[in-house]
């Protein structure tokens, strides 16, 4: 994209301030603009673990709980809950004012069946199931949850911001298929989604919902406390050119831009109007994921061969740089400052490229087609695919090295047919720290088969071992089971862990309020 076409057409910036009355504020007092991390390619959060359909749920939808700083569940939806009968019986009650964009009262069966539908899809709702004995719905404003054994993580599966995150839709849409990708956007949220000027590829809107009531107490931190938005429009401009957009942002026709790139940190950070911060505290883990049905990855000898060459530091500097304080290696598969991390197994990195030929040798592997999918329009995913491209023909695969957008390989990541019918081999993408800080809500570690995350790893000591962590008393007993969870991921190799980094965001100084966590629009203002 060109940026003379950047805010081309009717929703465009200079559109707007054009037809702005004399008397009315500036445009830009009245919104806001962002250049999101991909393009938004789905509206629908549960459907795909991707943080930008996330991203936009956070716009239009709303949560039973929200997730402070702390990482504390703090009530949002909710007026508050009861738990009885040692644990087994949970009673949800609705604060009022609570209405969906088509002016329907938020109800307690609309909890019920956005809860049923995101648990399909997600690890941490999956154990939830486990233990479910049935949903009641005394009234509109109540529902309750009763299990066959105590989930005492109930509020935390709730209140996660790690994907697919709990948000609360209409029963009529939430009644769709989990697998089967929803189309309406309506919510309850604090912005209502544009559709008629939804251009994927170019941009999304969203404007401010008048009728959306705040919550009247709490501290706002990260997705807790009140929502109260200050601007009356949103804008979400898909910049894939790094330059073009660092330019949009210095000029101010762009007021911030979510994941800026690391070799223009250094010309942002001497720009007096840019601010430059780490936004996800937590960091972001670098993983390559291998697709388990098809070649050259069905063969656990091969998997064990990529970790045998990997060298997690090489993709971290292609992604981040040279700065050290912005990059880890030695990543198993918890997050570092994790209480449950460990070094069991992590000397499997050999980083020998020699080593791992001979292992693909034995394998029979040496020559095998390997379709590596990579996102381009998303620098950090790119990087990483790159330095795995070359590290896979190194080792002797014969590459197919497919280059797309990201909303391509969420679709494309989907398909279970053979490399010959359009599947694929693997992929790099990124998570939160805060996905792999334990079992509950690491997607990327169940062990399910069809009922994992994309690339559908059998690994039942995974599982055994993920149910023990549930069930386990203490800190100890949890990370006996982690360890033993580290132990089996390493055999099997259900993913790669390819390092960790801190990405930065920039922003206009003159925007005020920004929250730390994902991209929030609620609080931030305009000075």
């Amino acid at each position: 994209m060109k940026r003379r076409d950047l805010f081309a057409g009717s929703g465009g910036l200079a559109a707007a301030s054009l037809s702005a009355p004399a008397s009315a504020q500036p445009a830009n007092a009245r919104r806001v603009t962002h250049i999101p991390q991909a393009n938004l390619s789905t509206l629908d959060p549960f459907w795909t673990t991707a943080y930008i359909a996330r991203n936009h749920g956070y716009m239009v939808y709303d949560q039973l709980y929200g997730l402070d700083l702390d990482f504390k569940p703090q009530p949002q939806m909710v007026e508050g809950h009861v738990v009885e009968n040692d644990g087994l019986l949970w009673r949800f009650t609705l604060r009022d004012g609570l209405k969906f964009h088509d002016g329907e009262p938020v109800r307690g069966r609309d909890c019920v069946a956005s809860i049923q539908r995101w648990a399909r899809r997600d690890a941490f709702g999956q154990e939830l199931l486990a233990r479910l004995a049935e949903f009641r719905i005394p009234s509109d404003k109540v529902f309750e949850i009763r299990l066959n054994r105590p989930f005492p993580l109930m509020l935390d599966a709730f209140a996660k911001v790690t994907t697919p995150v709990l948000f609360i839709m209409p029963e009529r849409v939430a009644q769709t298929d989990p697998f089967t990708q929803i189309t309406d956007a309506t919510g309850s949220g604090p912005f209502v989604f544009r559709r008629d000027e939804w251009n994927p590829g170019v941009r999304a809107a969203y404007t401010k919902n008048t009728a959306y009531v705040p919550r009247s107490s709490g501290a706002v931190s990260q997705t807790a406390g009140p929502k109260i938005v200050n601007f009356d429009r949103a804008e979400w401009h898909i910049i894939n050119d790094p330059s073009t957009a660092s330019a949009a942002l210095q000029s101010g026709e762009i007021d911030w831009w979510e994941q800026a790139t690391a070799d223009l940190y250094p010309l942002l950070q001497r720009n007096r109007n840019i601010v430059v911060e780490i936004a996800d505290i937590m960091g972001l883990i670098c993983t390559f994921r291998p697709n388990h049905l098809t070649e050259p990855f069905n063969d656990v000898r091969v998997r064990r061969a990529v970790v045998t060459a990997f060298n997690q530091m090489d993709v971290m500097t292609s992604v981040i740089g040279n700065a050290p304080e912005w990059k880890k290696d030695r990543v198993g598969f918890f997050a570092p400052a994790s209480p449950l991390a460990s070094d069991i197994g992590l000397d499997n990195f050999k980083q020998s490229i020699d080593q791992a030929r001979r292992e693909l040798e034995a394998a029979g592997a040496i020559g095998k087609k390997l379709v590596l999918m990579n996102a381009t329009d998303l620098a950090s995913i790119n990087a990483a695919g790159l330095v795995g491209a070359d590290l896979f023909r190194r080792m002797g695969f014969d590459v197919e090295y497919v280059a797309t957008d990201w909303g391509s390989v969420i679709n494309r990541r989907a398909s279970k047919s053979p490399l010959s019918q359009g599947g694929w081999s693997g992929f790099f993408t990124f998570w939160s720290a805060i996905d792999h800080w334990n079992p509950a809500g690491h997607n990327a570690l169940r062990g399910n088969a069809d009922r994992a995350w994309f690339g559908w790893p059998d690994i039942p000591e995974i599982e055994t071992a993920r149910d023990a962590w549930f069930d386990a008393p203490n800190l100890a007993a949890q990370q006996a089971a982690t360890r033993e969870i580290q132990r089996a991921a390493f055999d099997k190799v259900p993913y790669v862990p390819a390092g960790q980094y801190f990405q930065p965001t920039a922003y206009r100084r003159s925007l005020t309020g920004v929250l730390k966590g994902p991209p929030l629009f609620w609080n931030i203002k305009r000075a």
